[in-house]
């Protein structure tokens, strides 16, 4: 049994931890072996992202009043990765989910101010990183610039 003085640190944590992230992610890790967790934890440091393990009701009771709707149901053991990269924390447990199968499932979180289901917290996870996506969009850029110097060349040839 802990401590009521142990209990509010816990819950302060919490709360400054949802306080300084922009999105949060509720993992269940059901059956997750520690030599899983360690790298879990490990993936998700380097890419910026943090975890914390907590029980149910401590979570609850930070949660109360810091986004809109309400709390998804929080099955099974539920753990919360969170960063300040608005797609970073879903991005990161679903790239770890891919790899090892039926270990984690993400069953909701917080996005811009909300409480949301894990389907959708599945849908943010999808985005690729912002570097991907600026590469692809420098490509796309890229692509015509290439296209209309050949055509000239072949232009200049024929004369």
């Amino acid at each position: 049994m802990l401590q009521k003085s142990k209990k509010e640190k816990m819950i302060k944590d919490l709360e400054g931890a949802i306080k300084d992230s922009e999105s949060l992610v509720f993992v269940n890790f059901h059956g997750l072996k520690v030599s899983n967790e360690t790298k879990l934890r490990r993936s998700l440091r380097e890419n910026g992202v943090n975890y914390k393990v907590s029980r149910k009701t401590l979570l609850k009771r930070a949660l109360e009043g810091k986004a809109e709707g309400e709390i998804p149901e929080l099955a099974g053991e539920v753990a919360i990765a969170y960063s300040k990269d608005a797609t970073a924390s879903p991005r990161e447990v679903y790239n770890f989910q891919k790899v090892n199968k039926d270990l984690l499932s993400i069953i909701g979180g917080i996005f811009n101010g909300k409480f949301v289901d894990g389907a959708y917290m599945m849908e943010i996870a999808m985005i690729p990183s912002k570097e991907v996506l600026l590469s692809k969009l420098a490509f796309l850029m890229k692509s015509p610039m290439q296209r209309f110097a050949l055509a000239i060349n072949e232009v200049s040839k024929k004369k």
